[in-house]
């Protein structure tokens, strides 16, 4: 099967649903491109092809070996050192000569410098293939973004073209004993020399690709703050040369976890014993870093999850157009069909909201990564920027949450839908369904989403409470129907009205202010109060995720009213959730 050819959605949504308008004069200013590409439709035509081509990889090879790598494992640890198995070797080499890895990266460095919605389509392929390869080979094009973004040029030019070639990748090392969320507990140390470099020493746990040769490293610097401010970010490689021109191995690979799921991909405990590392960028500012990255990863997940949604239906439909119960097959029984046609609803309206999301993350990566090495943005790319940053920020934690939390969801439906069948091993869910805690934990909970959407919603409140009144106080959508608007139009600024009015009543629920002092927002944030608002922070999370997807649905309906049935099914789908997520409100508060 191909992921991409054969998927007549993903079609539409290539074609429609990202902003090629915006993002493409980004990364090709002129024509003929350096590929020889002559216009808007041939760059669009020839990213489409690579579409094609990965999406044929992912269904074929990709998906015929994950019930292996399963079984398998992803390697083992030996030595300090981790060695791939031999699924996970054969999987490197075919992405190799499939130039995955180097898909957003520089051409300078080998790399085709496509947008970074390419490579995130691609991604989406690869984890509904197999969800452990996507955590391998995306550490490959990851490490070598943060290395072209933080490191000098001589680094850059030693080390992508390796890890484009397949030879090297790395991994993010943040996570401690006793240290989860809340990085401020970091206690890795960082020691300066007199060259310049830096000894790390301490240790890290559950590190995804752990032994891939290069880390950027979490630690603080002695006598720094002990808080946030006193972290900092590292570089180091695992092999070094010494003077004599021996290589000493630098950090240990202590272990490999042994994990519900995802038993394709490293989760490795790390220790460093005087490892020589260097300083990326400014001292105390490693949090800083760790959140741009975050917010890649983030979006990543999400995609990732999607991939295993995406995979659970498609084997759950299959299963049930060929199984006859009761004299016809499982998809003509009233109650079945309507649960798979509900799933596939809030599959594809996921789907939407996640594309929405990539382009105006494509847009806000390129102009920051052009700020942060020229400093030299235009008035309109400024404004550009921004525009896409705050919706890239608003959006991060909403399609991290939403689409791991449908994905668990749905693979134990999927398994549902088998019966008995999907319990056993014999059939691909049961894999689908372990796997699907891993995306559901990782890059931060879904619990530490909903907190930082609701951060979010009370940092805006702050910082403009006259604008965030304004924009709860919105005209009332009767209006709407002066104005000949369509049919999803009024139904989506109906709900969104109603979102607001409700969600304004939560905030005056909870916080309580003063009413002389009403648009004065400090004044809401009794520690008291706060905390009370802050129980209702994952209903809240989820109403705003299910706002944002119907938003992006009324603009793709607008865009082709072929649309408006998708909307219209996924209004009718959150209907009774919203009105759930509201009365828990009014009962709680």
């Amino acid at each position: 099967m191909n992921y991409y050819s054969d998927e007549k959605e993903w079609k539409w949504m290539f074609n429609n649903a990202i902003d090629w308008d915006q993002i493409l004069p980004l990364y090709y200013p002129s024509y003929p491109t350096e590929d020889g590409l002559n216009n808007k439709e041939e760059v669009i035509s020839f990213l489409e092809e690579l579409m094609a081509n990965t999406g044929e990889w992912c269904g074929t090879a990709v998906a015929d070996r994950a019930a292996l790598l399963d079984k398998v494992g992803a390697g083992e640890v030996k030595d300090g050192r981790t060695y791939l198995s031999e699924p996970m070797q054969q999987l490197v080499k075919e992405a190799t000569e499939l130039s995955v890895f180097g898909l957003p990266l520089p051409r300078k460095y080998g790399g085709l410098e496509t947008p970074v919605s390419i490579y995130f389509l691609f991604l989406n392929q690869l984890s509904r293939g197999c969800m452990s390869s996507t955590t391998l080979i995306a550490f490959f094009t990851s490490i070598a973004e943060m290395i072209n973004r933080y490191c000098d040029h001589e680094t850059g030019e030693r080390l992508i073209p390796k890890i484009i070639a397949g030879e090297i990748s790395g991994s993010m090392n943040l996570t401690e004993p006793g240290c989860g969320s809340d990085l401020s507990m970091i206690r890795t140390s960082a020691t300066p020399q007199e060259d310049g470099s830096y000894l790390l020493n301490g240790s890290k746990i559950f590190i995804t690709n752990g032994g891939g040769g290069i880390g950027f490293i979490l630690a603080k610097v002695k006598g720094a703050p002990d808080d946030l401010s006193g972290i900092s970010m590292f570089f180091a490689e695992q092999d070094i040369t010494l003077p004599n021109g021996e290589k000493k191995l630098n950090w240990k690979v202590m272990k490999n976890e042994h994990k519900m799921g995802m038993h394709g991909s490293f989760t490795t405990e790390i220790l460093y014993e005087n490892t020589k590392a260097y300083l990326v960028g400014k001292e105390g500012e490693g949090f800083k870093y760790m959140l741009h990255l975050m917010n890649e990863a983030r979006i990543c997940v999400g995609i990732q999850a999607l991939g295993g949604i995406e995979s659970c239906l498609y084997h759950a439909k299959k299963y049930a157009e060929e199984r006859v119960q009761f004299g016809l097959k499982l998809t003509d029984l009233p109650l079945y069909k309507r649960n798979l046609e509900d799933y596939e609803t809030e599959r594809d309206a996921l789907r939407a909201l996640l594309v929405d999301t990539m382009s105006h993350f494509d847009i806000y990566l390129k102009l920051e990564s052009k700020e942060w090495h020229t400093k030299d943005l235009s008035k309109e790319e400024k404004a550009q920027l921004k525009e896409a940053s705050l919706w890239t920020r608003k959006r991060t934690p909403l399609v991290k949450y939403y689409a791991c939390e449908t994905y668990t969801h749905l693979s134990q439906r999927a398994i549902q839908m088998l019966g008995g069948y999907g319990y056993m091993e014999e059939y691909p869910l049961e894999r689908i369904h372990r796997d699907s805690f891993g995306p559901l934990l990782y890059e931060g909970t879904s619990q530490i989403q909903a907190l930082m959407a609701l951060k979010d919603i009370i940092k805006y409140a702050i910082s403009n409470p006259k604008g965030f009144f304004t924009s709860i106080f919105y005209k009332h959508p009767s209006t709407s129907f002066l104005n000949g608007e369509k049919e999803w139009s009024r139904k989506y600024k109906s709900a969104h009205y109603t979102f607001k009015k409700k969600m304004l009543g939560l905030l005056f629920g909870t916080l309580k202010p003063e009413a002389s002092k009403m648009l004065d927002f400090k004044n809401w944030q009794n520690p008291d109060n706060v905390n009370s608002l802050m129980e209702h922070a994952e209903t809240l999370c989820q109403a705003l995720c299910y706002m944002e997807t119907l938003r992006v649905l009324c603009a793709h309906a607008d865009k082709d009213a072929a649309r408006a049935d998708l909307f219209h099914r996924y209004h009718r789908l959150i209907t009774p959730r919203m009105e759930a997520i509201y009365t828990d409100w009014s009962l709680r508060v």
